[in-house]
């Protein structure tokens, strides 16, 4: 039997990165993890992107195939057998499909909430990617521009370090640890400009980490590709 959980291709990956202040996350951060940084600074991620042709075990869902989410993610590693796991940790998921969240908290326990959602994708050129969500009464959004024509991020550069993690990790309701790999090739990435942040951060992250959300130190597009979602396995409690 195949390991696949998921398949879909996600496209038009927005992605506004802050730097955060590590004492906030390392209450957050899973058992048999050390948070990750890159050139000693602690980063988290805005991420909004489209999920398309989505299969879940190989099987397409009706009316759950194409949409949007909105993450909030931070960056994990794991050492073991002398192999290094680079990985994410998402503080919160957005979806605009009650089911979609359901199942991803009943599967890996992933903090998913559902709220209406859309988006405007402008292919330009230049491509602009805008992803919407509604919130208390209102509709909160972020966005932003392609700057330049979509490369591949030099080796050990910040874009590489926040696309080229490949594992899921996910704290368990028994203060375990499930561990999910995330299969894609490397995507190609441009700047991101005319940036735009309109939204009720609190709400959904708290006061303290929302204040680091304000303006995005570094913000870049990144074109996506087809991934492959593995199924989770528990880590040794040790």
């Amino acid at each position: 039997m195949s390991d696949t959980f998921l398949t879909a291709a996600w496209r038009h990956l927005l992605m506004l990165n802050c730097e955060m202040d590590p004492a906030l996350l390392q209450p957050l951060v899973p058992r048999g993890t050390t948070l990750d940084t890159h050139d000693h600074r602690t980063w988290v991620s805005l991420v909004g992107f489209r999920f398309l042709d989505t299969r879940v075990l190989g099987v397409p869902v009706p009316f759950h195939r194409d949409f949007d989410e909105v993450n909030l993610r931070f960056y994990v590693r794991r050492e073991t057998g002398g192999e290094i796991r680079r990985g994410v940790v998402f503080l919160r998921e957005l979806v605009p499909r009650a089911a979609i969240a359901l199942l991803a908290r009943a599967v890996y326990n992933e903090p998913y909430t559902a709220l209406p959602m859309r988006s405007t994708i402008t292919n330009g050129p230049p491509l602009r990617a805008q992803y919407a969500w509604r919130l208390n009464g209102r509709w909160n959004s972020c966005g932003g521009t392609a700057g330049d024509q979509f490369t591949l991020p030099a080796a050990d550069s910040h874009e590489e370090f926040i696309t080229e993690h490949h594992w899921g990790y996910t704290r368990q309701r028994d203060g375990s640890t499930v561990e999910y790999r995330v299969e894609h090739p490397r995507w190609g990435v441009t700047p991101a400009v005319d940036v735009v942040v309109d939204a009720d951060l609190p709400a959904l992250y708290g006061d303290a980490i929302a204040s680091f959300l304000v303006k995005p130190a570094s913000a870049f597009l990144a074109d996506g590709s087809g991934v492959s979602v593995r199924r989770a396995v528990a880590l040794p409690r040790s």
